[in-house]
C-alpha cells in the first residue's frame, strides 16, 4: 500500500460527502420551486385537492391554537415580571417594556411558533409521507395519473406554513395584550404611551424583517421535512440517517435566518 492511498481515500470520501451535500440542498431548492409553482397554479385547487388541503390546514392549526396561546400568555407574564423587576433594581424601568417587546415578540415568538409547528405537525407529516413512499402508495398515484407532490406534499407544506404564521400572529397579539395588562393593569390610561412605544420598536424596517423572518421560519420547518421524506433513500438505517440530516439542515436554516434578522435589526 502506497503512502498516498489513505490520502486518496480521504479525498474520495470528502468528494462524495460534498456531492451529497450539494445534491440534498439542490433537491430542497427544487422542491421549493415546484411547491411555489403548484401553489400558484389554479389546477392545484380542484375539489379533491381542496378537501385534502382543508383537512391538513385544520388538523395542523386548530388543535394547537388554544394551548399555544395559553403557553404564550404564561411565558409573557413571567418574562414581563422578571424584566420589570430587574430593570427597576437598576433604575432602567423606562426601557423594560421595550425590552420585553423586542425579546419576546421580535425574537422568541416566531422561532418558538416555528419549532412548535415542526414538532407538532410537519415532522410527523414528513414521517407519514415517508411511510407512503416506502409502501409504494406514491408510485401507485403516479400510475393512476395523480401527481403525489400536488396531492400529498403541497397540502402538508401549505398547512405547515399556515399553522406557523397563524400561531406567530396570534401569539404576538396575546403577548402584547398580556404585557400591557401586566404593566398597566386593566386601565386605558397607559394605552397612548404603550402605542407610542410599540411604534418606536416596530419601525418599517423592523416590521419587514419580522415578517420575512416569520415566513422563512415557517417555510423551513414545512419544506425540509417533506424533502427528507421524498428524497431520503429507503431502508431503515439509511432513512433514519436521511431524516437526521434533514433535522440538522432545518435547524441550520433556522439559525441562519435568525442571525440574518439580528444583523438586520441591530447593525
Amino acid at each position: 500500500m502506497t503512502p498516498s492511498t489513505p490520502l486518496h481515500s480521504r479525498l474520495t470520501q470528502t468528494g462524495r460527502s460534498a456531492r451529497q451535500w450539494f445534491t440534498e440542498w439542490w433537491q430542497l431548492v427544487h422542491l421549493g420551486a415546484v411547491i411555489l409553482v403548484l401553489a400558484l397554479s389554479p389546477s392545484s385547487y380542484s375539489r379533491e385537492n381542496r378537501r385534502v388541503l382543508g383537512r391538513h390546514v385544520y388538523t395542523s392549526t386548530a388543535p394547537v391554537l388554544l394551548g399555544f396561546s395559553l403557553l404564550c400568555a404564561l411565558v409573557t407574564v413571567v418574562l414581563t415580571r422578571i424584566v420589570m423587576v430587574t430593570a427597576l433594581s437598576y433604575g432602567l424601568s423606562q426601557y423594560a417594556l421595550q425590552l420585553v417587546i423586542r425579546v419576546l415578540v421580535l425574537e422568541l415568538i416566531p422561532l418558538t411558533a416555528a419549532l412548535f409547528v415542526a414538532l407538532r405537525c410537519t415532522i410527523p407529516d414528513g414521517a407519514e409521507l415517508t411511510a407512503l413512499q416506502a409502501s409504494g402508495e406514491l408510485d401507485d398515484m403516479r400510475r393512476q395519473g395523480v401527481e403525489p407532490i400536488r396531492r400529498e406534499v403541497l397540502p402538508r407544506v401549505v398547512a405547515g406554513m399556515f399553522a406557523g404564521i397563524t400561531l406567530a400572529a396570534l401569539s404576538c397579539v396575546v403577548a402584547l395584550v398580556v404585557a400591557y395588562v401586566a404593566v398597566y393593569g386593566f386601565v386605558v390610561s397607559g394605552l397612548a404611551g404603550y402605542t407610542r412605544l410599540f411604534g418606536q420598536v416596530f419601525t418599517p424596517a423592523v416590521t419587514l424583517i419580522f415578517v420575512l423572518k416569520t415566513v422563512f421560519f415557517c417555510l423551513a420547518v414545512s419544506l425540509i421535512p417533506m424533502a427528507s421524506a421524498l428524497y431520503g433513500m429507503r431502508g431503515s438505517s439509511i432513512r433514519s440517517s436521511a431524516e437526521m440530516r434533514g433535522l440538522v439542515r432545518m435547524f441550520a436554516v433556522l439559525l441562519l435566518v435568525e442571525v440574518a434578522s439580528l444583523v438586520g435589526n441591530y447593525y
